[in-house]
């Protein structure tokens, strides 16, 4: 059986969930796509008492090294925005041998090519969305 893409989302808010709702709904097509099925493995959350607009039914967590350091996961999806902790995470994401997708016009913004740099160094791709790498 082929291994599915893993994916990790680090936030399950407003976009987070749009995020979400679309790799559930859209799985056949990204499976044709990519090649092999695309799961979500863990998702990064503030509150886990917190009721979600989706049920993704795979662990919550609330500490992102859960995502990051999860071996099933390839590809990290920063969904929390602002400077920090995003930049830091996505560096740890690259660090990991993690693909990256973010929409962080912040950090890409004020760190962009060292994240880059970082990216190429690992021999990842850092991509603001499914059709446009950085």
């Amino acid at each position: 059986m082929i291994r599915p893409l893993g994916v990790g989302l680090l936030g399950l808010g407003t976009v987070g969930t749009g995020v979400a709702r679309v790799l559930l709904a859209k799985s056949d097509a990204l499976e044709r796509r990519v090649g092999r099925p695309v799961q979500i493995c863990k998702v990064l959350v503030r509150d886990l008492d917190k009721a979600r607009a989706v049920d993704v039914q795979v662990p919550l967590v609330t500490d992102a090294q859960a995502v990051i350091d999860d071996p099933s996961v390839d590809v990290v999806v920063e969904l929390i925005g602002g400077e920090e902790p995003a930049r830091t995470l996505i560096l740890q994401a690259i660090e990991r041998g993690k693909h990256v997708v973010t929409a962080n016009k912040e950090v890409m913004a004020k760190h962009g090519p060292t994240i880059l740099a970082a990216a190429a160094a690992r021999g990842v791709s850092v991509a603001r969305s499914a059709r446009r790498v950085w």
